[in-house]
This record gives C-alpha cells, structure tokens and sequence, in this order.
C-alpha cells in the first residue's frame, strides 16, 4: 500500500525506549532507605518515568509539583497529605500541588510518572532541591560510570 504522503520520523531520535530489568541501575537516594531506578526520560516534553523504593520510615520532604504526576504503589504503602496509599492504589496529582512530607508507613515501591519537574523547600531554607529530567539523566550516568 502507497500512502499519499510520508509519515516517516522528521527526528532520527524518535524511538521507543525499552527499559529492561537486567540492564536498570538502581541510584541511592538516601543511605539505606530510599532509591530510585529511572524507566524513561523525555527531554522534548520533560516528562519522567522512575520506579522507587522506600524501606518503612523513609521521609520526602514538603514538595511542589510543577507539572501533573501519575503515582501508582506496587507494594506497600505511603502516607501522602492525609491519606494512605496501599498496593494497587493510583494518585493522580495536578500542576501545582503542594504539600508536606509524604511517608513510607511500609516498604513500599512505587510507579512515580511526573510530565514535569517537582521543587521541594523547607520553611527555614527555602528551596533545598528540584527533580526533573535533567536531573534524573545526570544521576543515571553516574550510577552506570560507577559500575
């Protein structure tokens, strides 16, 4: 079949993206509690995908998403605002959301998809840290140099 017009890719860089199990790094994020394995980074719209794993009592400080976030729990469960999430679980949480500390009540492993970057802050020092791609891209290279 002839197509009356070309649907090629303009970017040779369009692929899909296969993020196999043997070939993840899992990247420390706080010694012995939390870490993170990143799925997929999509520099053209900033979006991320990273599965993480807390152990029981690991904290996320107060944060600010700057896009939607998809959550989804695997196993285990969070404590997020005045909820708890448990397996089997979706949170779906809009541009602009704001809240305080969310908490591993479990050991608890996580889908986090975030179409943007997240900021966290403390009352006393303001902005401590932000989370996007570029970010994520940095940490991975690191982790796969150090093996």
């Amino acid at each position: 079949m002839t197509l009356m017009q070309d649907i090629s890719p303009v970017s040779a860089e369009i692929m899909d993206s296969l993020a196999s199990a043997e070939d993840r790094k899992w990247i420390e994020l706080s010694a012995g509690m939390a870490w993170a394995s990143v799925l997929w980074l999509g520099p053209e719209s900033g979006t991320w995908s990273v599965l993480f794993r807390w152990n029981k009592g690991y904290v996320a400080g107060p944060h600010k998403h700057l896009s939607g976030s998809h959550t989804f729990i695997l196993s285990g469960k969070l404590e997020v605002r005045d909820g708890v999430l448990s397996q089997g679980d979706y949170l779906y949480e809009p541009n602009g959301m704001l809240h305080g500390e969310t908490r591993a009540l479990e050991d608890t492993e996580y889908l986090f998809i975030s179409e943007g970057p997240v900021i966290f802050y403390t009352e006393e020092a303001g902005l401590t840290n932000y989370l996007g791609w570029e970010e994520w891209s940095r940490l991975s290279q690191m982790a796969k140099a150090a093996d």
